[in-house]
């Protein structure tokens, strides 16, 4: 972590000052966090997530209609009541200008922008009003669900956003995917509507977090354990000074996947031990990418997917015993399985009781 001063200890010039002001305003009146009924669990998604446009979002290796399948798998199992879920509301301009440049937003009306944000090259040919609507749209309402979910968390203990985790985006760049930094803003909305001042982020996807480490590189009330592949996307070395914790994982072509996965679980167990005894937040940002799994052509971790229900569950097990609010985040995956592995592992948090899944119908 840097050792520059916390910007909530360092004497803030005028500037600075009026800054944070703006922000706190912003933040103080945005409509993204709401009251939630208790009939509703703290499960969120919308339709909305789903990026589907003339086939284009087949030219990226991401799953864009995995967020929609994990509800469908978890409603078709009778784990979770579809009336249960919650739809968050779209980020706004002003929400995203708590953490973003007016020029990195200005920069997102330019197709080709989008395009080599997103991975998908022909995205440049199309007018920009359809990238709005198509393409930009599902992550804004992303992010609404990713800041959402650290009120829930605080109210019922643990959120899940069926999306999110957008964790190579900082406040003036995106990339790999990622177009707004949803990690960065839920915690700066939980730091001023949740008057929290201590967050650890679990990254667990198998790329490096460089968006969020930017993010936060001298702030002090946050705390990064990042455990990734060093060989992969996005090899940001800047970046990788600003983490708390860092945790290389690398996984010889030779070794099995039963091997790789106790490996890589007893590197975890150790992992969140340090980071318990270094750290105490109030809440925990996780961001549960399973482009860990063997035969991700992306992430090369070789992780089963036994493996990966047993990593959701130390952390959610990590967090509970410590009475801290967990917002989890799906973040990366870039195989069609890895919406039945997120499925089948919530299902596996609920009959462990570490998530509460019943809704007022009594469904489980």
């Amino acid at each position: 972590m840097s050792t520059a001063p916390s910007s909530s200890t360092a004497v803030p010039s005028s500037t600075a000052t009026d800054a944070e002001t703006l922000r706190r305003n912003r933040i103080l009146s945005s409509k993204l966090y709401f009251d939630v009924p208790l009939s509703k669990v703290p499960l969120i998604y919308s339709p909305s997530y789903d990026i589907a446009f003339l086939g284009i979002e087949k030219l990226h290796p991401f799953d864009s209609s995995k967020w929609g399948r994990i509800c469908r798998f978890l409603i078709a199992g009778g784990v979770l009541d579809n009336k249960c879920i919650i739809e968050p509301q779209e980020a706004t301009k002003d929400d995203l200008l708590v953490v973003h440049s007016e020029s990195y937003l200005n920069s997102l009306k330019s197709s080709l922008t989008v395009s080599i944000i997103i991975e998908v090259p022909p995205v440049a040919l199309l007018p920009n009003c359809l990238v709005q609507q198509k393409v930009l749209h599902p992550f804004r309402k992303q992010v609404g669900g990713s800041i959402l979910a650290a009120k829930l968390a605080k109210e019922r203990g643990w959120a899940i956003n069926v999306g999110g985790g957008f964790h190579h985006c900082s406040g003036d760049k995106g990339g790999g995917f990622c177009v707004y930094a949803d990690i960065s803003l839920c915690i700066h909305y939980a730091f001023v509507r949740l008057h929290i001042t201590r967050v650890m982020i679990i990254d667990l996807d198998a790329h490096q977090g460089n968006g969020h480490e930017k993010d936060f590189s001298d702030d002090r009330r946050v705390y990064i354990l990042d455990m990734y592949n060093p060989e992969i996307y996005p090899f940001d070395y800047e970046a990788r000074r600003y983490v708390s914790q860092k945790v290389e994982v690398v996984v010889s072509h030779a070794i099995d996947s039963g091997t790789a996965t106790d490996e890589y679980l007893a590197k975890l167990d150790e992992a969140l031990k340090v980071a318990g005894c270094k750290f105490d937040p109030e809440l925990v940002v996780y961001n549960a990418g399973t482009d860990i799994l063997d035969g991700d052509p992306l992430g090369r971790l070789k992780i089963s997917p036994d493996g990966i229900t047993r990593r959701d569950e130390k952390v959610f097990r990590f967090a509970r015993e410590r009475n801290i609010p967990l917002v989890m985040l799906t973040s990366g995956g870039y195989m069609k399985s890895s919406a039945r592995v997120i499925a089948d592992s919530i299902e596996n948090l609920s009959k462990k009781g570490l998530i509460d899944v019943v809704g007022s119908s009594g469904k489980v």
